[in-house]
């Protein structure tokens, strides 16, 4: 892993991206006990576009000329299935600018704080999402000033109460 997150940090020195944050599974590791994950989520601004469509076959172009490959939807780097997401709407946006800087053993990383990723689960709500956002509650330490700010800001309040109700019952 740390050697795919090198190679992260490279694309965005080479402005590839504009900035990236993990997101998905993988950041739940830095919060709580790790959970079972294919892949590498990678939430990412990009470089601005010369037309009207945000493209990543820059990124997958310059990844393939380092010899890695695409297997579906995903990058193998350094066997690591890696997703890229650009930014799509302004609760990712907003996940990816106010990312937390990290370590991955000696390499600097970024990672989506446990109060987005916890938002964008609820959003996403998925079952493995609500699962994770079981889990979360359990295990991390959560700024419940900050969720709560986040939630009202991406109008997300009144599910995060809907969740929590169904969450306290169990």
């Amino acid at each position: 892993m740390e050697k795919t997150i090198k190679v992260l940090n490279d694309l965005e020195k080479r402005r590839l991206m504009a900035k990236y944050a993990i997101g998905g599974a993988v950041a739940v590791l830095f919060y709580a006990e790790p959970v079972l994950t294919y892949d590498l989520d990678i939430y990412c601004f990009l470089p601005e576009p010369n037309g009207r469509f945000v493209m990543l076959s820059p990124i997958y172009e310059f990844l393939k000329q380092l010899g890695y490959h695409e297997d579906k939807e995903h990058v193998l780097i350094e066997g690591v299935p890696v997703q890229f997401i650009p930014a799509y709407n302004e609760l990712v946006v907003e996940a990816v600018a106010e990312a937390v800087a990290v370590k991955f053993k000696r390499t600097p990383a970024r990672v989506t704080r446990v109060e987005h990723l916890l938002a964008i689960m609820l959003q996403t709500d998925r079952p493995k999402d609500r699962a994770r956002i079981t889990h979360l509650l359990a295990e991390a330490k959560i700024d419940a000033r900050r969720l709560n700010g986040i939630l009202k800001r991406h109008g997300l309040s009144a599910k995060w109460r809907k969740f929590k109700q169904r969450h306290d019952e169990n």
